[in-house]
């Protein structure tokens, strides 16, 4: 098996552009998948969590490939996002593992849930979801354990080169990623330009044209690259500990907030209560939250990212069925002839029955 592995591993190095390629075409596949066939959404979601996991492997794979290698450097700084990320997963395994296992049951859990919905009672299928919410949320507490900060999304570090263009054995540089040395030997001159001292003149039609605008002041030059104190903070400081009780009861809300809409979920979808009590803690969290300060660029990040979240809760619940999907619905009837607009109008049709049915299309 390991054996396999390794060869599998030398192929993706090897042969990187074509794979990163392929997961792109397959990934806009996934989106007009549901609707064309019968299980059309089922074979959709299994590409898709096929891809998602596989896409997290390959960026484990490359990224230790580049560490190992010391001839490629980043010619673009690491953001902070994943500067803190792998800190906490370079120091701490129970942070690293959590983190690992958390996206990848955010990877599979829809998949898990369509496979429930086909194979047992709709009862059994709510107690799988409260199951995996569960889970979910004891590894968010782990890591809130471990870290004593508040979470980030997502938990594992991001891409932060384009696999494409990496360079397998060669010293050749690319957009992303150089050699640290230059090469050993300057190539030589062709024997037939070694005479010519001589430069020819330009010709008039090659002559560059002169500048028509004035080249931009030193200040406004220098400024975008002038270390900030996010650049010159330990990657684990980036975010400051949560210091008080007001802060870790935040905090605590906004991780069980998914818990219990999902408890409450399984015990009764018809009336409103789910809904205006997951929408309730989701405020209580903010409100409590604290205000960083303008230097905690991570932070204000992660919590304007919780914010724009608060946006689901136009497809959740009552608010999906009866002020969002009739909205919906009546703009993709109107838009149902008119070209280009037509197709998008017949694509959001596809997608109305999978709200409806799938708590995780939505979920919080």
């Amino acid at each position: 098996m390991s054996s396999a592995l390794a060869h599998y591993e030398s192929f993706l190095i090897h042969n990187v552009s074509t794979i990163s390629t392929l997961e792109s075409t397959l990934r806009s596949v996934t989106w007009i998948l549901p609707g064309r066939f019968k299980d059309a959404e089922l074979a959709s979601e299994v590409l898709s969590a096929t891809l998602n996991v596989m896409s997290m492997y390959h960026d484990t794979v490359l990224t230790k490939f580049v560490h190992t290698h010391g001839k490629y450097k980043p010619l673009i700084p690491s953001s902070l996002h994943t500067r803190y990320t792998r800190a906490w997963s370079d120091k701490d395994n129970w942070y690293k593992w959590a983190a690992r296992a958390l996206q990848l049951i955010r990877y599979v859990e829809l998949l898990i849930e369509m496979g429930l919905r086909r194979k047992v009672s709709s009862k059994n299928r709510w107690r799988g979801v409260v199951l995996l919410e569960f889970i979910k949320a004891a590894l968010r507490l782990v890591m809130l354990r471990v870290t004593r900060r508040p979470l980030l999304s997502p938990p594992i570090p991001e891409r932060e080169f384009d696999p494409s263009s990496l360079p397998p054995d060669s010293q050749a540089s690319s957009p992303t990623l150089a050699p640290s040395s230059p090469p050993s030997s300057v190539p030589s001159t062709p024997e037939h330009l070694r005479n010519n001292h001589i430069a020819l003149p330009l010709h008039p039609l090659l002559t560059p044209p002169p500048p028509t605008h004035s080249p931009l002041p030193v200040e406004e030059y220098l400024l975008p690259k002038a270390l900030t104190t996010s650049s010159i903070k330990a990657p684990t400081s980036l975010i400051k500990p949560l210091s008080n009780p007001r802060d870790w009861l935040a905090e605590l809300i906004y991780v069980i907030r998914p818990l219990v809409y999902a408890i409450m979920l399984s015990s009764g979808r018809k009336n409103n209560r789910p809904l205006v009590t997951a929408l309730a803690l989701e405020l209580i969290s903010r409100n409590l939250r604290r205000d960083p300060l303008p230097s905690a660029a991570l932070e204000r990040s992660e919590y304007a990212q919780r914010d724009r979240d608060m946006l689901w809760y136009l497809l959740r619940g009552s608010i999906w069925q009866t002020w969002t999907r009739p909205k919906v619905i009546a703009f993709a009837d109107t838009t149902a002839n008119i070209p280009l607009l037509g197709v998008f109008s017949a694509f959001m049709k596809d997608w109305i029955p999978l709200i409806d049915e799938y708590h995780y299309y939505t979920a919080p």
